[in-house]
């Protein structure tokens, strides 16, 4: 059974072009990881400094992994600054 994880990012106003330029190479860099199965940004329509990563992964060492690249770390780095509060990270598994 895959994994799903849902991280929710708030930006400062002001700054979502910011992020999402630190974003969008996260993002592609992100997909062509070994056991990434979807990877994706989204933005919410009603308020644009609330952006919502959607992925799903082949198994939790598959997240791990994803959690220690190279370009993970690197942009989890240069949050400060962008983000109005910590990322809101969830795991779920799929039950029905």
């Amino acid at each position: 059974m895959t994994l799903r994880v849902v991280a929710r990012v708030v930006t400062l106003p002001g700054k979502e072009s910011e992020f999402k330029a630190l974003a969008l190479p996260l993002v592609e860099a992100t997909r062509l990881e070994t056991g990434c199965i979807k990877y994706e940004l989204l933005q919410n329509l009603n308020d644009p400094t609330d952006f919502t990563f959607v992925e799903e992964w082949v198994n939790d060492a598959a997240l791990n992994l994803h959690l220690q690249a190279p370009h993970f770390v690197e942009a989890a780095g240069k949050l400060d600054g962008l983000v109005a509060m910590a990322p809101d990270i969830r795991r779920y598994e799929v039950i029905f």
